[in-house]
């Protein structure tokens, strides 16, 4: 997957979850980015916001994650002496589980999968052409 590729499958995923299906609605993933984040705000007048922990253990991760909270207004934080790999933020919890952690779980699985055959080529054409795992010994 070349980084055009990823980004364009970035795009659709956000796409999918604005409403936008076909290239055409495009221009109109702005309206769609500010109908959720009214649905948000309104989900916030009649949902009581709830605090919620998140334990990423990937840089890009909590990157991806805290990136994605503030497109749609949200404040992600972390309180004093909490470890970096933990995120929290306050958001009506059917916001959470409906749009925001769904839409994440898409983009990361897309990330992911580009990062682990950008690492695995760069491995393979710099470091040494064979880049499989370490084979396992009886005693």
């Amino acid at each position: 997957m070349t980084e055009q590729q990823l980004r364009e499958k970035l795009r659709k995923i956000a796409a999918l979850f604005e409403g936008a299906a076909t290239p055409g609605e495009r221009d109109a993933a702005a309206a769609a980015l500010d109908r959720i984040r009214k649905t948000l705000a309104g989900m916030g007048q009649t949902e009581r916001p709830v605090e919620v922990q998140f334990t990423m253990p990937d840089r890009w991760q909590r990157r991806l994650f805290t990136a994605l909270c503030r497109r749609y207004g949200l404040e992600p934080f972390r309180y004093k002496r909490q470890r970096q790999t933990t995120v929290m933020l306050r958001a009506p919890r059917s916001f959470i589980a409906q749009t925001l952690w769904p839409e994440y779980s898409q983009l990361r699985e897309a990330l992911e999968v580009y990062l682990n055959e950008a690492t695995e080529r760069i491995i393979r054409e710099e470091v040494f052409g064979d880049d499989d795992e370490a084979g396992e010994r009886n005693e």
